[in-house]
């Protein structure tokens, strides 16, 4: 129950050397750029699930569409305009 009010936010790391490639980041090379809120929309649309990732203040940075089939289509929002 106590689950259901809690808000879940994680530290939103990159790489800070632009060369890397592979999926592996050592720890000298990580930048935390900032906290994120990752929100899942279970009424999934013929196979396609929604994923939100939002900031501290609920805005929506990233809109993520994941298909049964394993492909991703991905939106970012700048607001910076």
């Amino acid at each position: 129950m106590k689950d259901e009010f809690e808000d879940f936010f994680f530290r939103e790391i990159t790489n800070s050397n632009p060369r890397h490639t592979g999926n592996l980041i050592k720890a000298k090379e990580a930048t935390v750029v900032g906290r994120v809120k990752i929100d899942v929309e279970e009424d999934s649309h013929d196979g396609v699930r929604v994923i939100l990732k939002k900031d501290k203040n609920d805005t929506i940075k990233e809109i993520r569409f994941v298909c049964s089939c394993g492909q991703t289509k991905s939106i970012l929002v700048d607001y910076s305009a």
